[in-house]
């Protein structure tokens, strides 16, 4: 196992990868191209980054990354909104996944702001 595996928002970001796989599963065909494949993208975007960001030899390069990714994490967010306000999921069903979203930004941005100081 890799050292990034054992990160706590690392891990986190695997789950809200998960997520939102499912919560786009039964999304319209003609939104396949379009919020499905975005919010798929972002989100795994997220774990994506964090690990390369871990593997470079730069402190400057992981913080770097660890911005994209929180980045990442935002972007979720806001389509979710979108995904509500266009009737295409329930608040509710959004709630667990917006709440994990935001504990993986306050690790990041814990993590960045730790870096930043050493």
């Amino acid at each position: 196992m890799s050292s990034f595996q054992k990160l706590g928002f690392w891990q986190k970001s695997r789950v809200l990868v998960k997520e939102i796989y499912q919560l786009t599963a039964n999304f319209p065909k003609a939104e396949m191209f379009g919020l499905t494949a975005q919010l798929r993208r972002a989100a795994v975007s997220i774990p994506s980054n964090i690990a390369e960001g871990y593997g470079r030899q730069y402190r400057a390069d992981y913080i770097h990354f660890l911005n994209i990714a929180r980045g990442s994490c935002y972007e979720v967010e806001a389509q979710l909104i979108l995904c509500v306000d266009l009737g295409l999921l329930q608040e509710a069903q959004c709630e667990q996944v917006l709440h994990l979203c935001e504990e993986i930004g306050k690790l990041l941005n814990a993590t960045i702001q730790s870096l930043q100081k050493e």
